[in-house]
């Protein structure tokens, strides 16, 4: 299984929109990325990640809200393994199996399991029944075969982290690509109403041409963008010099590189803080009092930031409540924080041989 995982380490990706965040695979020659509908929804754009892929936009080019499944394009083809994809025939009951993914917005995970019933019906559609653990987020990735080969794609799971997830059999999946791919490269959706699929020019009143059913393509909704707070953060980064859109990482969570540095900027709605933690480096096997005593000093120096330990990371954080937070005094507060934490990595490494906390990220 670890040759398996190790593949699609790389095929994998993370996908995001202000609203959501899940996971997405390569299929190859086609240039497609396999995504949830559910989690691209009312989104002409999403973001896209992984270890190897830069974060950049992809296009959603069809939409199909019956099996919950989306197809993106990236502006160019990526440099990926293809997932492989599996038989129409459902595995069997007792199948060892793989669920691959970025929960929580976190980094790649590979969960397995068995499969506890390979035919539950919901909503007129069967799903494979399996018990690798799943997490928010896991939505749109691949359950894979002892073979590496897709079987199905995550889709829900009873309650998260309850050993009860559910897939759609990749025969849904075979369906949804020939229905794509026989309009010729046009922007499509499939009709949740009636099944049908609808190309670009065909549905010009935004409705269904073969049963009047409301329908819109991916290309006829208008970019989504967040309102209050999460609007200002994303006003100031704009005035940072860092694009809002690829800095989305999900639901009033944002992530930018400056330098060196990898900073996440996060708004807790229920306490009203907005955060901004730069990990920075991982901790030196030696010289740990010297560097403590250091981070110390700089903490009684630097005004509204803070150094701390979590685990082996050294962070770099910034808290502000929302009341406080405009686009001047936000851009002011951030701007030091990518500043100094562009400027602390550097020394914490040359000074007190710390490491650097995503040097793995790029091998």
């Amino acid at each position: 299984m670890q040759a398996i995982i190790e593949r699609y380490r790389r095929s994998v990706l993370q996908v995001a929109t202000p609203e959501s965040a899940g996971t997405g695979f390569y299929l190859g020659e086609s240039g497609l990325i396999v995504a949830s509908e559910h989690v691209v929804r009312d989104h002409p754009e999403v973001v896209i990640q992984n270890r190897q892929v830069s974060r950049q936009l992809a296009r959603v080019v069809f939409l199909d809200s019956l099996h919950d499944l989306a197809l993106l394009r990236p502006a160019a083809p990526l440099d990926l393994p293809a997932a492989e994809l599996g038989p129409a025939a459902l595995p069997l009951e007792g199948e060892t199996v793989l669920a691959l993914g970025l929960p929580l917005g976190a980094k790649f995970s590979a969960t397995q399991g068995i499969v506890s019933g390979a035919r539950r019906e919901y909503h007129d559609l069967l799903y494979i029944q399996h018990d690798a653990t799943l997490n928010p987020g896991n939505s749109g990735g691949p359950l894979v075969n002892g073979k590496g080969e897709v079987v199905g794609v995550n889709t829900f799971d009873l309650q998260p982290g309850q050993d009860m997830g559910f897939a759609l059999p990749v025969r849904y999946l075979r369906q949804t690509l020939a229905d794509y791919l026989s309009g010729n490269g046009a922007i499509g959706a499939r009709c949740y109403s009636c099944g049908n699929i609808s190309f670009e020019g065909q549905n010009t009143d935004e409705a269904c041409p073969h049963c009047g059913a409301h329908l819109l393509l991916p290309n006829q909704m208008e970019p989504g963008g967040p309102e209050g707070v999460p609007y200002t953060i994303e006003q100031l980064l704009q005035e940072l010099n860092h694009a809002p859109a690829l800095a989305r990482l999900g639901p009033n969570t944002w992530q930018i590189q400056e330098g060196s540095a990898r900073i996440q900027i996060s708004y807790h709605e229920e306490t009203g803080l907005v955060t901004g933690d730069a990990h920075l480096c991982t901790l030196p096997a030696a010289q740990l009092p010297r560097l403590y005593e250091y981070l110390l000093t700089q903490n009684y120096q630097e005004e509204c930031l803070s150094f701390s330990v979590k685990g082996r990371d050294i962070v770099l954080s910034l808290l502000v409540y929302d009341r406080y937070l405009n686009v001047e005094t936000g851009r002011r507060l951030f701007q030091n924080l990518f500043e100094k934490a562009d400027h602390y990595d550097n020394i914490l490494v040359e000074k007190f041989s710390a490491s650097w906390k995503y040097a793995d990220e790029e091998e």
